[in-house]
């Protein structure tokens, strides 16, 4: 089992956003990487906990070939763009936008005067030349809501074999993660346990573990990713 802690590292952004990034996947950053950051898992190659100044925004740009994943999970977001232009973020709220071969151009805005925070992740695309899409979740109070990846058969998720999922857990409510997993915690706090190693985690932890059981300590928010 592995933890890196968000406090543990530089503070950096751009625009309107400060942001801590935690995960930079060499297959997508290569020399670029920052050596204090984790590897992805699968096709899942970004992950930054970002704060948006009061009516902060990242300003518009364009993404090509990739699939981007904003949670929210403090305060809101107004969402500007080529894909579902207008369409806005509350507290908890989910948006995938996939850019395939189309791509996209969008702007995500912090309409109110204090902060908000949101979590972005990024993977990539298993195919090349998929058309552009969105996708908009709100997940659900208790469980597990599956937010990215799965087969081609199906058409609540974007397809990829590598899968994403929001966890929430009541006070003492435990459950068995599959195989390799990376978590990212964004509220509360848990026990993971793995083999004979067991560690307290919070929010503003990534964990990689294989076969973990998490049992919650407070009520507890996670972004599960694994294959």
């Amino acid at each position: 089992m592995h933890i890196l802690s968000k406090n543990t590292l530089t503070l950096g952004g751009f625009a309107g956003l400060r942001e801590h990034r935690l995960v930079t996947d060499t297959q997508l950053f290569g020399q670029r990487k920052s050596p204090e950051t984790s590897e992805g898992l699968g096709n899942f190659v970004y992950l930054a906990d970002a704060q948006f100044n009061p009516h902060g925004e990242t300003g518009m740009h364009s993404h090509m070939e990739i699939d981007v994943i904003s949670v929210m999970i403090d305060g809101q977001v107004s969402h500007e763009g080529s894909l579902e232009n207008g369409q806005g973020l509350e507290k908890g709220d989910v948006q995938v936008q996939r850019a395939g071969g189309e791509g996209f151009s969008h702007n995500e805005i912090n309409p109110d005067s204090q902060r908000n925070r949101m979590i972005q992740l990024w993977a990539l695309p298993e195919e090349k030349g998929q058309p552009a899409g969105y996708k908009y979740y709100s997940p659900k109070a208790q469980g597990v809501t599956r937010i990215y990846g799965g087969s081609k058969e199906q058409s609540d998720t974007f397809n990829s074999s590598t899968i994403i999922d929001i966890i929430k857990l009541d006070v003492g409510k435990s459950i068995q993660l599959p195989n390799e997993s990376l978590v990212y915690v964004t509220d509360g706090s848990a026990e993971f346990t793995e083999a004979n190693d067991r560690q307290a985690v919070q929010d503003g932890d990534l964990i990689r573990s294989i076969d973990a059981e998490v049992k919650a300590i407070t009520p507890l928010n996670m972004i599960v990713v694994h294959q």
